[in-house]
């Protein structure tokens, strides 16, 4: 009888474990991969749609392109999750599991944020970039605020590039003299693991006349004040504020009793979770590492590594590495790269690579092969 692997999360970590199981064990296994989500999109893609670079058609990736033996993918909405009994329930029907894998990711609380439905914008979504995509052009004098409601977030170096891309922006629209920008981050700094990447990112605030805060927090907006109040009671009057909401786990995987603290607790190198056979990688596994798609792709070949071994009567011998590259626009063209390891050490370190034009070039290549090797095309 073949081996019965449930995914739920179709991500980073979904995909390459998916496909790590179909290279692996093809048509032995039967591999059931669920997202409620028609479409793949890279998170560093909300950018580029965000301030019109791209459309959002141009952007998504259809599931349908993702076919390889042994896995089948279905457009369904989780509804239960019983992980005692490796079972999983959607609107579509019941599955249960030999081995089940939870990849789902992150999702927002914008309701932790008083006044932010209200009286700001949110652009870590897809529909929240696209909207800021007809939104932005009308930003012509002001105070831009981009504010953090609360640490874990996803993809840390996300709102420095939202900073300075919003610079190039105004600065190409001929608006920038007129314009105050202010970053608001609960962190100390904009990459603690890496001081040099810190650094650079600070450095290149100042240059552009950006003003930095850290560790604060947005605790709430004001909507008829059009202000920020951060988490030490002091206020930011603003006119566009682009906000980055306080993350949570998926009310699913709450109510299945998984979370912990917020997030599900894993052994951080083989991503086992408290019960057996059943694991969890990316954003929603509290692994010690950042919330990123290349984090969340170690770690699935780790789970991939383990299950693949389990099904062939083998020791388990998965390793999560902790370890990957995370790319970073600098705006005027120019991306630098910081290559973070978690575990090696006594503590996490970054290896700062500075900016150039010529990195986009790399950055563009991690996304076409990842893209060629999911989805054929």
């Amino acid at each position: 009888m073949k081996a019965k692997v449930t995914v739920l999360g179709a991500g980073f970590g979904g995909l390459e474990l998916s496909t790590l199981l179909s290279e692996a064990l093809g048509d032995q296994v039967d591999v059931t991969l669920i997202d409620k989500s028609g479409h793949f999109v890279f998170g560093y893609s909300k950018l580029d749609v965000m301030f019109g670079h791209k459309t959002l058609d141009a952007v998504r990736i259809p599931y349908r392109g993702f076919v390889k033996p042994g896995v089948r993918f279905l457009q369904q909405t989780i509804t239960a999750i019983d992980p005692e009994a490796k079972r999983v329930v959607t609107d579509g029907g019941s599955y249960d599991s030999d081995y089940l894998v939870v990849a789902l990711g992150a999702d927002y609380d914008l309701a932790a944020t008083p006044g932010l439905v209200e009286g700001g914008n949110e652009f870590y979504s897809v529909a929240g970039a696209n909207t800021l995509r007809d939104l932005l052009p009308r930003f012509s004098k002001g105070h831009a605020i981009i504010g953090v409601s609360a640490a874990p977030y996803k993809c840390p170096p996300a709102p420095s590039e939202c900073a300075l891309l919003l610079h190039d922006f105004l600065s190409e629209r001929g608006v920038r003299d007129r314009c105050e920008i202010t970053m608001v981050l609960p962190l100390p700094s904009p990459v603690p693991p890496s001081p040099d990447t810190s650094r650079a990112l600070v450095s290149a605030f100042a240059e552009r006349g950006i003003r930095f805060m850290p560790g604060r927090a947005v605790a709430s907006l004001d909507a008829k004040r059009r202000v920020a109040v951060l988490d030490d009671k002091s206020e930011l009057p603003y006119d566009l504020y682009l906000g980055v909401p306080k993350h949570c786990p998926p009310a699913v995987v709450a109510a299945a009793g998984m979370a912990d603290n917020g997030w599900i607790t894993v052994d951080p190198r083989t991503l086992e979770t408290r019960y057996e056979g059943v694991y969890a990688v990316g954003d929603i596994a509290n692994t010690g590492t950042s919330k990123a798609g290349v984090f969340a792709e170690g770690a699935a070949r780790a789970v991939a590594a383990s299950v693949i071994a389990q099904i062939r009567g083998e020791d388990p011998s998965g390793r999560n590495p902790g370890a990957g590259s995370c790319y970073i626009e600098f705006g005027a063209g120019r991306i630098g790269r910081v290559d973070v390891d978690f575990f090696s050490g006594p503590k996490p370190t970054g290896i700062y690579h500075e900016p150039t034009v010529s990195m986009r070039a790399d950055k563009e290549l991690v996304g076409a092969t990842r893209r060629t090797r999911w989805f054929g095309s």
